[in-house]
């Protein structure tokens, strides 16, 4: 087990675009969902697969188990899939140091963008890039189970 610790901004500019050094093409899945807990199953670049349980409530830290999975098994589990399948774009962009993955939402959340950065430290605002705009760690809504179950939230349509 590992600690997830992120905070999640939307994103307002673009000048992290020349920034980029990897992304990756995601689709994911939910087969359960609860407040605190959920079951992911993660397909990246259509080669490979991770089933995901999530456990926690708090906004910065949950607790995340991680599992490789056969690649044909993850695309067969889809069809169990509660929600909306979501295909992202992860893009990886280094800011002084860290490093924020950027999504780049496809299908039904077409121009949603939230970056995240995993660290346990405390980033003070003045390290943060320009181009993130209001930070939404905690806000249930950006969270990507509830993107799949509820959709874009209203503040961000």
């Amino acid at each position: 087990m590992v600690k997830e610790i992120e905070r999640k901004f939307l994103v307002s500019g673009s000048e992290w675009r020349d920034l980029v050094e990897a992304d990756i093409r995601i689709r994911q899945f939910y087969l359960a969902a609860s407040p605190g807990r959920t079951v992911r199953v993660r397909i990246s670049d259509n080669a490979s697969a991770k089933l995901t349980l999530k456990f926690g409530s708090k906004a910065r830290e949950r607790d995340e188990f991680e599992y490789p999975i056969p690649l044909a098994e993850a695309q067969e589990m889809q069809a169990f899939a509660i929600g909306r399948v979501i295909e992202k774009t992860r893009h990886h962009v280094r800011h002084r140091g860290y490093l924020y993955e950027v999504d780049v939402f496809g299908g039904m959340l077409s121009g949603l963008v939230v970056a995240e950065l995993e660290t346990p430290e405390d980033v003070p605002d003045e390290m943060l890039p320009d181009w993130l705009g209001r930070e939404v760690t905690g806000e249930q809504g950006f969270y990507n189970a509830s993107l799949a179950l509820g959709g874009l939230p209203e503040i961000a349509a």
